[in-house]
């Protein structure tokens, strides 16, 4: 009986955060500084919405592009200045490693990304946070919906990343921050295959 209730109330909690567009009272990941490549200036990208689903089971944390950028890939990074929004539903000791991934992952993969008061972004990310205790693992499940700078939404990348859960603890406490890591690593690329593809 508690399984399934543990499951419809995570279920709801990510229905919740996938409709979600309050920002008020988050971790602003634009703390962390900036890379020092982020002096492009260009024009917003235009594109159509587009839903992926990816979902993995285990954090895998790698510190190159899982794959080689294609040439449309390297000249759409290039042009872009990616500024993420405050990040809804995560604590903010949870949400420094992803913050700190999604710097390193960008800078990898040759993306600038801009802080909160830059006002020349062409895309702005907004990231909608939850967590789900079940056994001895841990899932967040993580929507990100991509805008243009006049608040269009472009794209949305959402997922989940299951792991086991750090102590007894139940919910953020029991995030280990490489699953925060792996979720950073896999919103950059697939971010990176969106542009390439057109996005």
């Amino acid at each position: 009986m508690r399984r399934s209730q543990v499951t419809s109330v995570s279920l709801f909690a990510a229905l919740a955060l996938a409709a979600c567009t309050n920002t008020k009272d988050v971790l602003d990941p634009s703390a962390i500084k900036p890379p020092a490549s982020s002096a492009q200036q260009l024009p917003a990208a235009q594109g159509t919405s587009a839903v992926t689903s990816p979902t993995t089971t285990s954090p895998v944390s790698t510190t190159a592009a899982s794959a080689p950028a294609t040439p449309a890939q390297t000249a759409a990074l290039a042009r872009t200045r990616l500024q993420v929004a405050p990040i809804v539903g995560a604590s903010v000791e949870v949400a420094a490693p992803l913050t700190a991934e999604l710097q390193t992952r960008a800078k990898q993969r040759g993306l600038t990304l801009v802080g909160s008061t830059d006002q020349t972004p062409t895309h702005v990310m907004k990231g909608y946070f939850s967590t789900m205790s079940e056994g001895k693992d841990t899932t967040v499940i993580y929507v990100w919906d991509v805008y243009d700078p006049a608040g269009n939404r472009l794209h949305r990348i959402n997922g989940q990343q299951k792991a086991p859960s750090v102590g007894s603890s139940e919910g953020w406490p029991a995030v280990a921050p490489a699953t925060m890591q792996a979720i950073a690593d896999q919103t950059i690329d697939q971010f990176a295959a969106w542009l390439g593809s057109g996005g």
